[in-house]
């Protein structure tokens, strides 16, 4: 388990050199870079969505810990670069829901979820969040540190998932605890579902 973690986090050691580009001349407050950390970290449904592939994928164990959250970053970099390009596509408000929804149903029924599915799985989930974080920039803001920004707000929230998933193992109730917060983020997708059509 330790060693996939580690895994995990040299993957994301990986990535930090995006954050040098933060630097960069803006008109933003705090800067491109901390405005894409800030949006899937203050959007309720992508902090629920992001913390439960952690989850998850702590629940599932073995290669999962690091592949699954690494999918999911790595297609949401592709949405993201089509919600850059191609604005106006309408219903990934759905697909957001949907995935809070169903993430959170998979936590609360417990079941084990093979790796490659759980994989194929989140890799769509991230498609709709990755454009909904390219087509909502700020017209102000530079594309890569912005990227950049939300990619690293991404992968620090699986990290929280799978900080979470792991303590809770720790404890007698703790998968008790986490069916409980999955069945919590099921409500919650399925009130953000409902909010779409309303």
């Amino acid at each position: 388990m330790k060693k996939t973690i580690n895994k995990f986090l040299l993957f994301c050691l990986a990535l930090a050199p995006f954050a040098v580009q933060s630097h960069e001349a803006n008109s933003l407050p705090y800067g491109p870079f901390l405005s894409g950390i800030t949006h899937p970290v203050l959007g309720f449904d992508h902090l629920l969505a992001m913390v439960s592939v952690g989850m998850i994928s702590a629940q599932i164990g073995g290669k999962a810990i690091w592949g699954v959250p690494s999918t999911f970053v790595i297609v949401m970099f592709i949405g993201g670069l089509v919600g850059i390009n191609i604005e106006g596509l309408t219903g990934y408000e759905i697909g957001i829901a949907l995935s809070v929804l169903l993430l959170g149903s998979a936590l609360a029924a417990d079941k084990t979820i093979p790796s490659n599915f759980a994989m194929i799985a989140v890799g769509v989930f991230a498609i709709f969040h990755g454009y909904a974080h390219g087509e909502e920039i700020p017209t102000v803001a530079e594309p890569i540190p912005y990227v950049s920004g939300f990619m690293m707000g991404t992968i620090m929230l699986h990290i929280t998932g799978l900080i979470l998933a792991d303590i809770s193992t720790h404890y007698n109730s703790g998968k008790i605890i986490l069916r409980v917060a999955g069945f919590g983020i099921a409500l919650s997708g399925l009130y953000f579902l409902t909010s779409v059509f309303i």
